[in-house]
């Protein structure tokens, strides 16, 4: 008889996906070309709204991420 796997890494796969989208955006605000926007918007100055965009362009390649907090 054959064990049936469990899927122990699998929420380790998704969290490195996120991680690994949220180092390229910060590696590019730390250098000063990440932008709002598209590539014609305006600088980011601001490391939450730098955070924010890494979590929005995660989302939109279908990672599993936190959902946003909602505004009373």
């Amino acid at each position: 008889m054959k064990k049936k796997l469990h899927k122990k890494h699998h929420g380790k796969k998704l969290i490195k996906k996120k991680k690994n989208k949220e180092e390229k955006v910060m590696h590019e605000f730390k250098e000063g070309k990440l932008h709002s926007g598209s590539k014609k918007g305006p600088l980011v100055s601001n490391r939450k709204q730098a955070i924010a965009i890494a979590l929005s362009e995660a989302r939109k390649a279908g990672e599993k991420v936190k959902p946003k907090k909602k505004r009373k």
